[in-house]
Parts: C-alpha cells; sequence; structure tokens
C-alpha cells in the first residue's frame, strides 16, 4: 500500500524501506533510545534486528494498511536518517517515535508529529488519535501537549527498563485538531 513522503520546513519522512536497516540498526540498539520503549523489541539488540523487524513486522503491516511509517531525515542531510516515526490502526495506541539523541532538542520530532498528525486526519479520515508513553519519558508527553493533545488516562506497560511502569494515555479528537489547525492558521 503506497503512502506518501512528508515535508516539514526543516525535515523530510520519507516511507521507510528495507534499505533503511542499516541506518536504523546503527541509531536504535543504544540503551538510551529504547529503554523506554515497549517490550516487544529484543535486547540486547540482534545484529539483523532491524533488517528482521522491517521485513517480518514493519513491511507486512503496511502492505496490509495497518501501519504507516517514514524515516526522518534533515533537508540539510537528506541521506542521514536520524529517527523514525510511525502511525498504526489501532484502538489504544496510533503513534510511536523515537529519534537519535544527537537530533534531539531542536524540535524535530515535534514537527514530525504535527505532519503525520495531518496525515491521520486529512488523508486516513481517523477521528481519534491515541498516543500513550511512559511517565518517565517525558519527551513524549511534552510533544503530545505541545501538539494539541489531552491527557485521558494512565495505565500501565512493560518496557525494556521494567514491567509495570506507569503509562500515559493522550488523545486528540478530529474536531479538536481542526479547532487547532484553524487558530494556527490565523495566528
Amino acid at each position: 500500500m503506497a503512502y506518501p513522503a512528508l515535508e516539514t520546513s526543516r525535515l523530510l519522512l520519507k516511507p521507510i524501506e528495507l534499505d533503511d536497516a542499516h541506518a536504523i540498526q546503527q541509531l536504535l540498539p543504544r540503551w538510551e533510545v529504547v529503554r523506554l520503549l515497549y517490550k516487544g523489541i529484543p535486547w540486547p539488540y540482534p545484529p539483523t534486528g532491524a533488517h528482521d523487524f522491517l521485513k517480518q513486522i514493519v513491511l507486512p503491516n503496511i502492505a496490509k494498511g495497518k501501519l504507516w511509517a517514514w524515516s526522518l531525515r534533515t533537508h540539510e542531510h537528506p541521506d542521514q536518517l536520524i529517527g523514525i516515526i510511525e502511525l498504526y490502526r489501532s484502538s489504544h495506541q496510533n503513534r510511536s517515535f523515537w529519534l537519535a539523541p544527537e537530533w534531539q532538542g531542536h524540535g524535530y520530532m515535534t514537527e514530525a508529529v504535527e505532519a503525520v498528525t495531518v496525515y491521520w486526519f486529512e488523508m486516513l479520515e481517523f477521528e481519534r488519535l491515541v498516543s500513550q508513553n511512559a511517565v518517565l519519558n517525558k519527551g513524549p508527553a511534552r510533544i503530545s501537549k505541545r501538539t494539541g493533545m489531552r491527557l485521558i488516562g494512565h495505565s500501565h506497560g512493560d518496557f525494556l527498563e521494567g514491567d509495570n511502569l506507569a503509562t500515559e494515555i493522550w488523545e486528540i479528537t478530529r474536531s479538536e485538531w481542526k479547532k487547532r489547525a484553524s487558530k494556527r492558521s490565523w495566528s
């Protein structure tokens, strides 16, 4: 199932492909990147982890229309993958992302989140977007808040850092997003 590349003022979001496995394999298997990701990621990360994950999980789910995933790259370095952002057709989690630590703190992920949120509501026409993060993971919570999401609940999840960690559940509805988008276009 084909879906488009997206672009922000500083980023290129390219649909993920198997050729991205090498770059992902170089960036992802670092504790500071994976420690607060859900426990489904094998740890220690195997040498073929990125290739196997893309080939066995990501690309088949993209083909089924259950997942949309983009590699993040800056305009200045379009050949250098710096992170990943994904959207899921699911009732409890619709978005996840990670960004290499050396690229954090510059607003790149907020730009990427805004771009995929537009895609979620305008192109895919879903009625709500839900995201979850470990309470310990303050970055995604800040991004969710900054991009108009509301904290709607708490739960617990199993992460590489530990089992049964407190999580936050964030949501934005299509109508809330439209209202926010209309206000932003006038400011």
